[in-house]
């Protein structure tokens, strides 16, 4: 309903705000829970305590919301990511958190951090974004 987009879409200051409350948490393959997160258990957790139900993978959650331009971001957009500059699978999520910055679980080893979208690394495997308003 348009009502529903417009209260989720409304919420992406507190969609930031609930997942840096996750900052630390260790990530796990396959891992769901605040006990530890992969990358899109990480996002379809935060999410769905705001009543955004998406799917469980990454390109799932690409498929599931409005595509948009860098330039549209906005906090609690959603971010994709491939695993190399010229692939065209989608490899990894994050939350915008606004700023040029996006929140995620990024890999064995490391915990829930906020990165910059602008590091080289980021820049060459960007993939898109998508705005859940669902």
């Amino acid at each position: 309903s348009i009502a529903r987009t417009a209260a989720f879409a409304a919420a992406g200051g507190d969609i930031v705000s609930y997942a840096e409350k996750f900052l630390g948490v260790p990530y796990v393959h396959g891992g769901s829970t605040p006990k530890g997160f992969d990358c899109s258990g990480f996002t379809q957790y935060v999410m769905g305590h705001f009543g955004g139900s998406i799917p469980r993978t990454t390109s799932g959650q690409y498929g599931s919301g409005a595509k948009i331009s860098k330039s549209e971001l906005r906090p609690g957009d959603l971010v994709f990511f491939k695993p190399s500059a010229g692939s065209t699978r989608i490899s990894h999520v994050g939350i915008y958190v606004g700023g040029g910055k996006f929140i995620h679980s990024p890999q064995p080893g490391e915990s829930v951090k906020i990165s910059d979208l602008s590091s080289s690394y980021n820049v060459s495997h960007y993939y898109g974004a998508a705005r859940v308003t669902k």
